[in-house]
């Protein structure tokens, strides 16, 4: 099997500040390219925090100008990064919660949250989910959030062909102990590296949990962030097998 380094991004989100948060996208880019990671996953919404009520003057489309930053430094370091925005595809169109899929090659993909969360769709549209990343004869599936609470948004995944499931989150403290056992559930139930990136601060009025973590393809934990904070949590494989290692900001 081909080595690789994948990792999952733990940050704290400035509400509504979307220039802020960019610059502190690509300070993580930049800290993720100098320790190898060819894959780097940021929490839901992650360029202006879980604020529903910001998102429809927030939304952009995926070609907006204002990311280009981002796509810029994703391709100067050979990094691709996934990153949490509210997207409107056209003025009259719905707002979605997007994971946007800034490749290393410069090439742009657009992955859109399916399941909302009960009163989301007050402000969201449910989105259409998202093709495989393609990593040489490996295959990523993306979620975000509330996906992963459907077992069948894994099991499916699975059964494309994923061997990684790679999930951007908003979770809080009351919610953490179940979905974390979910995905943990999930990687040894389909043999799946399951990659977990959530904020490591409040975000909407949420005291989010952090704790972002990679479990093994047999549901063993890699290694977690012990709490919140900012934080990059980085999984290699050599050799087929993977091995994984939190590192604080």
């Amino acid at each position: 099997m081909t080595a690789l380094t994948f990792a999952v991004a733990q940050t704290f989100s400035i509400a509504g500040d979307v220039p802020a948060n960019i610059e502190r996208h690509l300070a993580f880019m930049r800290v993720a390219a100098g320790h190898g990671v060819q894959l780097l996953v940021f929490p839901e919404l992650s360029l202006t925090g879980y604020e529903p009520a910001l998102a429809a003057d927030l939304a952009v489309a995926p070609e907006d100008k204002l990311l280009a930053p981002l796509r810029d430094m994703a391709r100067e370091l050979r990094l691709t990064a996934v990153v949490g925005m509210p997207i409107r595809r056209s003025p009259e169109a719905g707002v979605l919660i997007g994971a946007l899929v800034l490749g290393g090659d410069g090439s742009l993909a657009v992955y859109t949250k399916q399941h909302l969360h009960p009163g989301e769709d007050a402000v969201f549209t449910a989105g259409q989910g998202g093709a495989l990343l393609e990593w040489g004869g490996d295959r990523i599936a993306l979620a975000v959030c509330a996906d992963f609470c459907h077992p069948s948004h894994p099991r499916q995944a699975a059964q494309a062909g994923a061997n990684v499931y790679a999930a951007g989150v908003l979770i809080s403290e009351g919610g953490y102990a179940t979905d974390s056992a979910l995905l943990q559930g999930y990687a040894a139930e389909h043999g799946m590296l399951v990659m977990m990136a959530n904020h490591g601060g409040p975000s909407g009025g949420w005291a989010c949990a952090g704790r972002s973590a990679i479990w093994g393809a047999d549901g063993r934990v890699l290694a977690a962030v012990p709490g919140d904070g900012e934080a990059l949590v980085i999984a290699h494989r050599t050799d087929g097998d993977w091995t994984a290692e939190a590192l604080a900001l």
